[in-house]
């Protein structure tokens, strides 16, 4: 029988002859987050006062946690943001229902505030480590998990490596891989080759993502759907949804939802331009980041429209005419009270956000021209008439009056979009059947895995 000494003596000297091996932009980031670990308290609490960081929790990004670590299998489920944690709901519960403990960790602030209200209380979250080498190990040694999941490509290139290391199996899953990136990753080649040859499998949203990922080097690709078009219509709080409700009354609503620098302005200018034609106009603005509630204020103030803030427990009165939802985790009302939704982030060149809780609640949709991230489902959603693209103000302005004229005509929009999502469906079962395998291995094997 092998010590755990030997073990560990055999895995250092494997983890130096790969060491040896990888491309020289991966040695030069090992060493140089190595050597920058002294610095790594003065970068967090400069994050802590730009509002970047959780005070309380900020050991957790050393790799250090007050929580123990669960007998038996233990899943880790990595994604950036709230994005890729809404994504995986529905798959950490199909886990769950297989009796495996499951952690999951993220990057952000608002991603740990969607943890606290929406996973099962059985499930963990922490913050992911800083990709500092010791950190990294710190949390691994005390985490020990089974199998790795990273949601889509946020790939920190020393927890891949000591994981894979470690023989921890990886597995990319939701994985979405955009020309733009394609092509800058083709400049380092051998580097995120390496990077992706760590992965056992993976599983794509689409074909041409599939494609894109075997062009740099990943190995055993599966394409398996988007997650997010599986992802359940987001929940409302009844309370808070019949407050909303009451105040706002009879009156007609719009919403523009998680928009970014100056798509306000032009949210701002339609609702000007057809105020007159329709009295009672609110306008609901959710931004991506809530932290801009004060800047889309001065927006209204300057356009000569009256506003309330949601962030300082405002609800609208019946001088309102824009709505500030300034507030994290509330799009599920949102959605429940405005019949007609532009989705942001595609008036600007940032690539669109995802529309398809707000076709799920029955909502027309109105999108920019920039919708890179979300190609394939604002694709479908064009070609089938369930949305509708503007390029300005004067165009969002004439299709909120078209719609807001005619119920009908708005209803059987956000029916289409509704039918034509069926077609992209799916994703959560075929991703379940890839990892069932590693599933039933672990539940057999009923232990973590060494580290």
């Amino acid at each position: 029988m092998i010590s755990p000494k030997a073990k560990a003596w055999s895995k250092k000297k494997l983890g130096a002859r790969v060491a040896k091996r990888l491309p020289f932009p991966l040695r030069a980031y090992r060493l140089l987050t190595r050597a920058g670990a002294p610095f790594a308290d003065m970068l967090l609490k400069r994050r802590l006062k730009r509002g970047k960081e959780h005070a309380v929790r900020l050991p957790e990004r050393r790799g250090e946690s007050k929580l123990e670590r669960p007998p038996g299998p233990l899943v880790w489920v990595h994604g950036a943001s709230v994005g890729e944690l809404t994504a995986v709901l529905p798959l950490i519960e199909r886990i769950r229902s297989r009796d495996f403990t499951v952690l999951v960790t993220s990057g952000t602030v608002t991603s740990a505030g969607i943890a606290e209200k929406r996973l099962p209380p059985d499930v963990i979250h922490q913050f992911v480590p800083l990709d500092v080498p010791k950190f990294v190990e710190r949390f691994l040694d005390h985490w020990k998990p089974s199998l790795g999941l990273f949601i889509e490509s946020d790939l920190w290139p020393n927890l891949i490596m000591t994981s894979a290391d470690r023989r921890i199996p990886l597995i990319l899953i939701n994985g979405r891989l955009s020309e733009n990136s394609f092509k800058r990753w083709k400049w380092a080649s051998r580097t995120i080759a390496t990077l992706l040859s760590k992965f056992d499998l993976c599983l794509a949203q689409s074909a041409d993502d599939g494609a894109r990922y075997a062009g740099l080097g990943a190995p055993r690709i599966t394409t398996t759907g988007n997650l997010k078009l599986d992802v359940p219509a987001p929940p409302a709080d009844e309370a808070k949804l019949k407050a909303l409700k009451e105040a706002i009354g009879k009156r007609p609503v719009i919403a523009a939802a998680s928009t970014h620098p100056g798509e306000e302005t032009a949210v701002v200018d339609a609702h000007r331009r057809i105020k007159g034609s329709f009295p009672g106009l609110m306008t609901i603005i959710a931004p991506r980041h809530p932290d801009r509630g004060s800047g889309i204020t001065e927006i209204a103030r300057q356009a000569g429209l009256n506003s309330a803030r949601r962030s300082r427990g405002e609800l609208p009165d019946p001088l309102t005419e824009v709505y500030i939802a300034d507030t994290l985790g509330e799009l599920g009302l949102i959605y429940r009270l405005a019949p007609i939704v532009f989705m942001g982030g595609s008036l600007v060149p940032h690539g669109g956000q995802n529309p398809i809780e707000a076709v799920k609640l029955k909502a027309a949709i109105m999108h920019g021209p920039h919708v890179s991230n979300f190609a394939e489902i604002y694709s479908e959603l064009d070609a089938a008439g369930g949305a509708e693209m503007v390029s300005d103000a004067s165009k969002m302005a004439v299709r909120i009056g078209a719609w807001l004229k005619d119920d009908d005509a708005r209803t059987a929009v956000a029916e289409k979009g509704i039918r034509s999502m069926d077609v992209l469906t799916g994703a959560l079962e075929r991703t379940v059947s890839a990892l069932d395998p590693y599933l039933m291995q672990f539940r057999l094997e009923g232990r973590p895995s060494d580290a």
